[in-house]
């Protein structure tokens, strides 16, 4: 068995067959096997440790794109399992035999592995890591980690993907079957094909951007510690600058002489400018990234200048100039959705190869030690048991408990790599589903996002025993596991969800190594960080914004959350000791004294609050403070231990974790982390009777210092946009003016990012995820952001409330419901595009249709009408279009709606809640914004002005409208925007309700229009006419009613996001 686990690492020697440890699916001329009754991506290989492929050829054929796994010295017609992706949108993923195409594999191209599929308006692309950086070795060197350097988008089109290939083919050109060899002149020439080619991976697609400001763009972080196997020099005056502090500008394009506006203007247009041209060169590249644009770019300022300088115009007719020319709307859907899809693959692209994604090949680097120990042992324990009862299956006995471990042991390891990950640290697990659902497992790749380094350093030591040398040499690796729960940006996703996960939530491990006596000695200490985790919100339009608790959420619902939360993570950590760095006064207080609050009304048996203002006590730059904390914490550091094995014996677990969070979770954060860090490692240290008694500046200081600073710059370019802020603290260990000038800078670059760029990003975040849906994006351009998708989940639920309240408080005791739903409506009847719009239940029974408006935040019925079925006269379906600004609010098939058109009787009956009325001024009507005058229900909106008896009030709006014999509603359905949910399991669930099935909002509106006029045929209500369509409310009417103001404002939107 040992022996064929050693032939799936990368450093065994290559056979002339495979191993089928490699592969999971091993495709032949017959059909695969799998276990009877179990679908594909249930079923295991029938050989052990299926690790992910290390190298897979890919190939365009004209039935599809084939995979297949290439081995470092094998011929490349030499397979025994290939992979179909078929061409088109949604290519499925199969396995297919070796001969079952007619291929040349020569001319096939290698990559590293396999992203996934990412499906789009027009297209699918497969992501693949084109090129990646050896970030080192965990403890062995058959277990190498990865960072992701480039990622190529191959698109599902033949052609365009045949372009792709080629482009990536020239690259490897250099010595393409030498770069699979591990020497290190293969490597050397990989590093000179990268650098040849590196914008096929999109590394330097930033020179797309135009900002007046531009902060250099890094994608691997400067890392001065050594690795384990070279020297250390510590670095003099000379050495290489701190990531936080390397800042560029580039020269402005326009003329020196244009106004500093319109200089802005045409900068930010740049980018937009070149998207616009739309034609077939430019197309390209989106899938190759190799035609630069430069060429025509030049001239458009001095079209901007020109146009600015018309003196015959007014200001806003010379900015309606400059955006209707400079970006105008795509001419058609199909151009719409290229530019789209190129910013979307582009920002895909990015957030794998901005620096911070890792992978491994040979072991799970998403689990800590002690966990994957812990599991191991759990196993052993339960298969222990069930053989003492005789129920254990000998294909499945495992080794006995002993006193020995082998501290590199993986838990569960015959099953695929991405069986044994922990899910939330696994970022492209969506991405990878259909390879997932088709049993192609070593094709899966997990991807965690973090950071990850190995360095080491030497202390002195006194010799004993055999030992020879009077230094010991100590390897130091540190990983964080950023979590995908509630994963985004820094002002796009704050607190908690009603998941109970938090945002910015890492888990940060320490592994140590060290020698004595000829044994070794290896330890583990684990920390956590997270978002406070209350319901709260902090808006990015400022420097310093104030974070606020969210007022829509009550003390009962923040207490539930916080107590998930408390509980989800001491079952998986233990004992938990919180440490709130936030402000007690200030801006900060509001969300921070709530938590603690939350914290003590709970009163949990296995939590501590300890509150550390951390800008307070350290007030003057004096971070030495720090330590004052970690006295008060000494009775914890003590109870919590580490996990130690030492010559293969566990000789001490971790018993419980450091929650650690300011604001951000981000500087103040990641300086106490490290200062923890620190007083553990000493401990470790001690353990084995090494003691740094050298006051001075040592190479352990520079290295540690250096590993932390790194660790959190990584964590803040994730969240934040930008590196630490207090990174000067953590790598010299001392406080300085300039790294307090450098923060006042970064926190600029924070503040236009979080400003432009990161609404978009958020989108593709939560698309990739597999959160969201491409509804996002339409989203997206409508408002220039985009809704949490755990807040549209929430959204459903309280829609769904909504009904089951009017139904309760509307409906007479004996009258059948028979459906309801939540449109989008005008406040008034007898209008199609009114002054104010509002979210109405409609709910229909057997007898009546009942259109209710209700208040959300109270949670009552403030109106409703009753519409008796056989007064109905008919209903109009079509299209209902409110705004003609973007693609997505003007499509027919997602803006449609209804009228319902019924008889002025005397049987309407109009009911209006008096709690409403004396409060419709302060909860519906905002004083800046009064309804129409010529309103007939203007008295609802003015009870102050009203002398009149309440009762009289009543009738008043409970009265017909004179002069009418017929009265009509118009609604518009809801955007049909599913948002998914995550089970325990990892996958994805989608909230169900009577529209699920519905593609798109005419489908819903079809559905709704045939329930009512099945209700009023069943009371023998219906005509040949009942039901006509024609649009609501057309194109072309909206067109009219939009103002130029609008327009202009839209489109100025637009131009700041194309050009951020």
């Amino acid at each position: 068995m040992k022996r064929l686990f050693s032939k799936t690492f990368k450093g065994t020697a290559p056979v002339s067959k495979p191993p089928q440890a490699v592969g999971a699916v091993p495709a032949t001329v017959n059909p695969p096997v799998h276990a009877a009754g179990l679908p594909p991506k249930d079923t295991l290989p029938p050989v052990p440790h299926p690790c992910p492929y290390e190298y897979i050829s890919l190939l365009a054929t004209p039935e599809g794109l084939l995979l297949r796994p290439r081995y470092p010295g094998q011929a490349q017609d030499h397979s025994e399992s290939e992979v179909r992706v078929e061409w088109g949108k949604g290519g499925k993923v199969h396995a297919v035999s070796p001969d079952a195409f007619e291929a040349n594999w020569e001319d096939s191209v290698v990559v590293y592995g396999i992203i996934g599929l990412l499906e789009l308006y027009s297209a699918s692309y497969l992501l693949v890591v084109s090129s990646r950086n050896e970030v080192g070795n965990f403890l062995d060197p058959r277990h190498t980690v990865y960072s992701v350097k480039g990622v190529t988008a191959i698109p599902m089109v033949e052609d365009r993907a045949r372009t792709v290939l080629a482009a990536l083919a020239a690259r490897n050109n250099v010595d393409r079957r030498a770069s699979l060899l591990p020497t290190d002149a293969a490597r050397e020439a990989q590093a000179a094909a990268d650098d040849a080619a590196e914008a096929i991976d999109g590394v330097e697609r930033e020179d797309t951007r135009s900002p007046r400001v531009k902060f250099a763009e890094e994608d691997q972080i400067k890392v001065v510690s050594p690795l384990p196997d070279k020297a250390f020099d510590v670095p003099d005056e000379q050495g290489p600058p701190s990531p936080s502090s390397t800042i560029s500008t580039p020269s402005s394009v326009a003329s020196t002489s244009t106004d500093t506006v319109v200089k802005a203007l045409a900068e930010r247009l740049s980018f937009w400018t070149r998207l616009s041209k739309r034609n077939s060169r430019q197309a390209a590249t989106i899938d190759h990234r190799l035609v630069e644009q430069s060429d025509q770019v030049a001239s458009e300022p001095l079209d901007l200048e020109a146009i600015a300088k018309d003196e015959s115009k007014e200001p806003e007719e010379i900015l309606e100039a400059i955006v209707s020319s400079a970006a105008p709307p795509p001419q058609t859907i199909e151009e719409k959705h290229t530019e789209l899809e190129d910013k979307i693959v582009r920002e895909c692209i990015r957030e794998f190869t901005r620096g911070g994604m890792y992978f491994s090949y040979t072991f799970d680097i998403t689990r800590s030690l002690q966990h994957k120990h812990e599991l191991i042992e759990k196993a052993k324990t339960q298969n222990a048991l069930l053989e003492t009862l005789n129920a254990l299956d000998d294909s499945k006995r495992l080794s006995p408990v002993s006193d020995t471990v082998d501290v590199l042991a993986e838990p569960s390891a015959a099953l695929p790599l991405w069986r044994r990950v922990d899910r939330r640290f696994w970022w492209n697990e969506w991405l990878s589903k259909l390879f997932i659902d088709a049993g192609l497992h070593p094709y899966v790749l997990p991807i965690m996002q973090g950071y990850y380094q190995v360095s080491s350093f030497t202390i002195p030591r006194e010799p004993v025993a055999s030992e020879e040398g009077d230094t010991a040499s100590v390897e130091y690796i540190i990983i964080s596991r950023r979590s995908r729960d509630r994963a985004g940006l820094r002002y796009q996703r704050r607190g908690i969800d009603d998941d109970a996960n938090v945002a910015n939530f890492v888990e940060t491990e320490t592994v140590m190594r060290v020698e004595r006596e000829g044994i070794s000695n290896v330890f583990s200490h684990v920390q956590i960080r997270g978002s406070i985790p209350l319901f709260w919100n902090q808006q990015g339009m400022a420097l310093k914004p104030a974070p606020q608790l969210n007022p829509e959420r009550t003390h009962d619902q923040n207490l539930h959350a916080i107590q998930q939360h408390l509980s989800k993570t001491t079952a998986i950590y233990g004992p938990l000791t919180i440490v709130n760095l936030a402000e007690q006064h200030g801006k900060e207080a509001q969300v921070t004294n709530a938590y603690g609050d939350y914290v003590k009304e709970l009163g949990p048996k296995d939590v501590k609050y300890h509150a550390y203002d951390f800008h307070a006590e350290t007030k003057g730059m004096k971070y030495e403070n720090i330590s004052k904390l970690i006295d008060e914490l000494e009775r914890t550091f003590e109870s919590q231990g580490y996990f130690w094995i030492s010559n293969n014996r566990i000789m001490s677990k971790q018993k419980g974790v450091f929650r650690v969070n300011c604001i951000d979770g981000l500087d103040r954060t990641n300086v106490v982390e490290s200062a923890f860090a620190r007083h553990v490692l000493n401990r470790q240290l001690g353990a084995v009777a090494l003691l740094n008694q050298d006051e001075r500046r040592t190479e352990m200081d520079v290295v540690f210092n250096d590993v932390w600073a790194n660790n959190g710059d990584a964590i803040s370019r994730a969240y934040a946009g930008t590196s630490a802020l207090k990174g000067d603290f953590t790598r010299t260990g001392k406080r300085d003016l300039a790294g307090l000038l450098n923060d006042g800078v970064n926190s600029l670059a924070r503040m236009y990012s979080s400003t432009f760029a990161d609404w978009f990003s958020q989108a593709v975040i939560d698309f990739i995820l597999g959160n969201r849906t491409t509804s996002v994006f339409s989203e997206f351009l409508n408002k220039l952001q985009s809704t949490d998708p755990r807040e549209l989940i929430r959204i459903s639920k309280i829609r769904a409330d909504a009904i089951s309240t009017c139904v309760s408080r509307v409906l007479p005791e004996g009258e059948r419901l028979l459906s309801g739903w939540t449109l989008f409506a005008p406040e008034e009847l007898n209008t199609k595009v009114g002054d104010k719009f509002e979210e109405k239940v409609l709910l229909l029974s057997a007898k009546a249709l009942y259109i209710i408006s209700y208040d959300y935040t109270l949670e009552k019925v403030k109106m409703y009408t009753r519409v008796p079925l056989g007064d109905i006269v008919g209903i109009t379906k079509g299209a209902y279009i409110l705004s003609p600004l973007e693609e997505a609010s003007r499509d027919p098939l997602q803006n449609a709606g209804f009228v319902v058109s019924w008889h002025n009787s005397q049987d309407q009956d109009t009911r209006v809640t008096s709690y409403s009325i004396r409060n419709s001024l302060d909860l519906s009507t905002p004083p800046t914004s009064p309804t129409s005058a010529t309103s007939p229900k203007q008295s609802l909106t003015s009870p102050r002005k009203s002398t009149l008896p309440l009762s009289r009030i009543l009738s008043n709006a409970a009265a017909p409208v004179a002069g009418q014999e017929t009265v009509f509603a118009a609604f518009k359905a809801l955007p049909i925007d599913p948002a998914r949910a995550r089970r325990e399991t990892g996958s994805f669930i989608q909230a169900t309700d009577e529209l699920a099935n519905a593609k798109n909002c005419k489908e819903a509106v079809d559905m709704i229009v045939g329930a009512i006029h099945q209700a009023c045929k069943d009371i023998g209500n219906d005509h040949r006419e009942f039901v006509t369509e024609a649009d609501v409310v057309s194109l072309a009417e909206a067109q009219r009613m939009t103002s130029v103001y609008a327009k202009m404002e839209y489109g100025v939107k637009r131009l700041l996001w194309l050009g951020s």
